[in-house]
């Protein structure tokens, strides 16, 4: 991008925001505005200036992460920075960027910018943004997939897997699979990392629905899916 990324950090712990600022520091795309102790402090700063990405804890003693994003009317682009892995789900129904869990490494760091950047330069043209169902705290993330003809609510925490078949995606369910034009890759972008992973060129997984990794292969109950070889590593190291 051409543009730099501006940026804002909250959060009550100085090491993190020290961190943060280190990381930001090191990316030439990346501007910091400010950096802030909790959501008080940073209300004002994202009314007077143009705040195109939020760093934000989530747990904090003034307001959470996520009460304070559901209090902004515009809401800049967020990533969750928190030890809490926990939240993620309820995260995600805010639709934020991606969710770093403490202490994060530098790799990781910037593999949630390149998603902040994609979805800064490519949000108009998704064709599956992920959406909420009401304000209450049962809501849950899904998409909204057009397969034959028809419109389906496909829930994130009812997905299997996904397998890329060409120009096509099946969303693998407990009780149905449903094909869709789509774009593997575009998914991978578009999903949550906290709750979905590449482990393959073909296939997308839930990561809480792995049971087991034997070899190449990991297992979601009955179904054995292959693990790429380029993907190997990461699978062992963030789900195993």
């Amino acid at each position: 991008m051409s543009k730099n990324i501006r940026c804002l950090v909250v959060d009550d712990e100085k090491l993190a925001r020290t961190l943060i600022e280190t990381y930001i520091d090191k990316l030439p795309n990346l501007e910091l505005v400010a950096q802030c102790k909790g959501p008080f402090e940073a209300l004002p700063i994202i009314q007077k200036e143009s705040i195109d990405l939020v760093f934000l804890d989530i747990q904090m003693p003034e307001l959470t992460g996520i009460e304070f994003l559901k209090t902004l009317p515009h809401q800049p682009l967020a990533i969750f920075t928190t030890a809490y892995q926990e939240y993620a789900l309820e995260g995600y129904q805010l639709d934020v960027v991606d969710y770093l869990v403490k202490p994060f490494r530098f790799d990781r760091f910037v593999q949630a910018i390149n998603k902040a950047a994609r979805r800064l330069s490519q949000e108009t043209q998704y064709k599956n943004p992920i959406r909420n169902i009401g304000n209450s705290k049962a809501e849950r993330p899904y998409l909204l997939v057009n397969s034959n003809h028809t419109t389906h609510k496909v829930f994130l925490d009812e997905v299997l897997y996904i397998e890329g078949m060409k120009e096509y995606v099946a969303f693998h369910l407990p009780d149905r699979r449903i094909i869709a034009l789509q774009s593997l890759k575009q998914l991978e972008i578009e999903l949550p990392s906290a709750l979905f992973m590449r482990i393959h060129k073909s296939y997308i997984v839930s990561r809480e629905k792995v049971t087991a990794m034997d070899g190449n292969a990991v297992y979601l109950g009955k179904n054995q899916l292959p693990i790429g070889g380029s993907y190997k590593s990461q699978v062992q190291e963030v789900m195993f």
